[in-house]
């Protein structure tokens, strides 16, 4: 059902069984898939909004970058199917940088969270209220983010990570990791996260030594990673070790 007092731009194409609210505003360059509500007052433009997804009140999708560069540029932000945001929450276009904001699967941007221009959200990642993502942030699959966190532009965070409320994140965060504190620092592994996800007993052990090896053995970083190079077989520790040499802030460290 579209609501009589809903602004809907003429270029917008608009899916099977979706719901718009009563004075929401659907701009140009939109397209939202079926089965999504877009409730009252939610301002929606240039975006590519997936299927089931929900986009709670005086939120808004796709407006324009918060970057003093930005020229006008046709940009755009992308969100996956089944995506919640929440009120007052904002997902940024991109700018000519990147070309497009993306926020994944399945994800959840609680009340007043932000996501900037050009940032990389994965799929199934929880943000709380009051975050924000500053531009060309980079937050892979399954990270849980606590709330009144503040996450640094180029800034990334491996997937399975979860980060401490009240957080200010400044370098990367490994995968599977906790961090927490101003300025964020490692507390230990995301062993609750890892076990709700069944992840395999050997693996969660190996990612344990790769975590000893890296942060309490006292071995500078390349020595550390020429160590777990041994170990490259196992996926997890794998996916850590490609993470940390694509690091361009450095990673954040233990306590």
């Amino acid at each position: 059902m579209i609501h009589q007092t809903a602004i809907i731009d003429k270029s917008a194409v608009i899916g099977r069984d979706v719901e718009i609210g009563p004075y929401a505003v659907i701009g140009e360059n939109v397209s939202i898939g079926d089965g999504t509500v877009v409730f009252s007052h939610a301002v929606v433009e240039c975006a590519e909004i997936g299927k089931n997804c929900k986009i709670f009140s005086h939120s808004a999708v796709g407006t324009a970058p918060q970057d003093l560069k930005y020229a006008g540029e046709k940009t755009k932000v992308i969100i996956g199917d089944g995506t919640v945001i929440r009120e007052y929450a904002t997902v940024n276009r991109g700018t000519v940088a990147h070309g497009q904001t993306v926020v994944g699967k399945n994800c959840l941007l609680m009340t007043s969270s932000h996501i900037a221009h050009d940032c990389i959200v994965g799929n199934n990642v929880i943000i709380a209220n009051c975050c924000a993502a500053a531009g060309h942030v980079e937050i892979e699959d399954n990270v849980v983010i606590g709330g009144l966190v503040a996450v640094h532009q180029f800034t990334r965070i491996g997937r399975n990570a979860m980060i401490g409320g009240g957080a200010m994140v400044s370098m990367d965060v490994i995968p599977y990791a906790q961090a927490q504190g101003d300025r964020a620092r490692l507390a230990g592994l995301n062993l609750v996260g890892l076990k709700r996800r069944q992840m395999p007993i050997e693996d969660i052990e190996n990612i344990k030594h790769a975590y000893r090896v890296l942060f309490m053995s006292k071995l500078p970083l390349e020595q550390a990673l020429l160590k777990l190079e041994e170990m490259k077989d196992c996926a997890p520790v794998n996916e850590i070790i490609t993470f940390i040499k694509k690091s361009q802030r450095g990673i954040c460290r233990h306590r």
